[in-house]
């Protein structure tokens, strides 16, 4: 009898895992951390569409809150106290758009790419992970990285073997062929066969598509990603405008929406923005050419726009120094030239906007740059905090869980020296960070790793 094929990743991620998992359940634990915590706030944003309070105290039992006070309470009990008593205590941030595999380097990234094993891009992942926690970001919804990879980093994280955000995933982004998200674009005869032998998100055709979709969330993906249009940083000249038809996008929306998946589309050009919209989608990533007419669909359909604001300066500064493609410099300086422009037109406009930077584009753990860009565009400190808080884990479907402080909820907190609605670049300086009860960082330095294996 034959046997069914395994694919080396897949094995090579399930060893890892299972080495993970021995290292976790054999290190010697240090003593049993406080199960109930008490946090004095000296400022307190618990619901980001209002006003701070003044000084208060967060209790903390078994990783969710318990309760919010008035005042500094003495912790009873035995409850270990965190005294953020001179800072400004507000949720964990939410970054709606990232690519958490992505090295920062970009030109050692390119001439190593051909030399890496799944191995070595999973380490990178690691790293960027716990750093972008520390910078504060406790949640993150992760646009298009290896399945396999993403899923295993996701609940490796979630099950306390790992140090890192919240993860929700989209898998591999769905693209058509040529389009932005083949990776066989532009590459020799040998790697374009082993592309297309084993790539499982490109499509062409409404049927396909739905397979495409299908696959993505067999292997466990959270949500559905697609690209409609053309990207900056495809090694391919073939613009940011709409590349995939109007059926095969509404052909991806529905299978995604009938298994309870939101769907994001990846759109750069006005023709996309608006078929994605017709199409259904929840969210419009990027949107560098939006104008009035998207924007009133946007609020017709109820959409949200993520603008990664970040991305194509980081695209353009890359591309200038070589570490990027002829194509996407072309394209980069098309985006930049435009995409501020617009943002701040749809901001105007009032498009409801979620937080999201691409990272992995720009910089890991460097994502809270993307605040003062808002800002420049015309949304206050406060909207824009509310855009990584409230907005953000509405657009997720969470915030039932995170994206404002309230008993019941998960205990995803950060403070940060001075008050961020009155310079909102405070939050590129965070101090302390605690994700689902468990603190990760205190002073602005980082907790060592055996105690979060001990807080499992």
């Amino acid at each position: 009898m034959k046997r069914p094929s395994v694919s080396r990743s897949s094995l090579v991620m399930t060893g890892v895992l299972a080495l993970l998992s021995s290292v976790a359940s054999t290190a010697q634990a240090p003593a049993p951390l406080s199960k109930v915590v008490y946090i004095h706030a000296g400022n307190l944003l618990d619901r980001p569409d209002a006003a701070p309070r003044g000084n208060s105290t967060l209790i903390v039992r078994d990783g969710k809150i318990e309760a919010i006070r008035d005042g500094f309470v003495a912790p009873e009990g035995g409850a270990k106290l965190v005294d953020l008593s001179k800072q400004f205590v507000l949720p964990g941030l939410i970054d709606m758009h990232v690519h958490i595999f992505n090295d920062d380097n970009k030109m050692r990234a390119r001439m190593e790419q051909n030399n890496r094993d799944v191995e070595d891009n999973f380490v990178i992942g690691i790293d960027n992970a716990r750093r972008t926690l520390e910078a504060g970001f406790t949640t993150l919804r992760d646009l298009g990285s290896d399945v396999h990879s993403v899923t295993a980093l996701r609940d490796g994280i979630n099950n306390g073997m790992l140090v890192g955000p919240t993860l929700y995933v989209a898998g591999r982004s769905i693209s058509i062929s040529g389009g932005h998200g083949d990776s066989s674009n532009n590459t020799n005869r040998d790697i374009t066969e082993m592309v297309h032998e084993h790539a499982i998100n490109t499509c062409n055709g409404a049927d396909d598509c739905r397979r495409a979709v299908r696959q993505q969330i067999s292997q466990g993906a959270d949500v559905i990603k697609f690209a409609a249009t053309g990207g900056v940083n495809s090694n391919i000249a073939g613009g940011l405008n709409q590349q995939m038809f109007a059926d095969e996008m509404k052909a991806i929306v529905e299978t995604a929406h009938m298994f309870g998946r939101k769907v994001a589309a990846h759109a750069h050009g006005k023709n996309g923005i608006k078929a994605a919209l017709e199409a259904g989608v929840d969210s419009i990533e990027h949107g560098t050419f939006t104008d009035a007419e998207t924007n009133a669909l946007f609020k017709k359909r109820g959409a949200y726009f993520v603008p990664t604001m970040v991305a194509p300066l980081a695209a353009l500064a890359q591309a200038q120094a070589g570490a990027r493609s002829k194509a996407t410099l072309a394209k980069a300086e098309e985006t930049v030239a435009s995409h501020g422009k617009n943002t701040a037109g749809a901001i105007k406009d009032g498009v409801k906007i979620a937080f999201g930077t691409d990272s992995g584009v720009g910089d890991h753990a460097a994502n809270a740059k993307e605040f003062s860009l808002l800002v420049k565009a015309g949304m206050t400190p406060a909207a824009a905090i509310r855009s990584a808080t409230l907005d953000a884990a509405t657009l997720l479907g969470q915030a039932d869980r995170i994206g404002s402080l309230a008993p019941g909820k998960d205990a995803d907190i950060i403070a940060v020296t001075g008050s961020p609605i009155e310079d909102v670049t405070r939050l590129e300086q965070v101090d302390f960070v605690m994700r689902r009860g468990v603190i990760h960082k205190v002073d602005g330095k980082r907790q060592p790793f055996p105690e979060q294996i001990a807080s499992r």
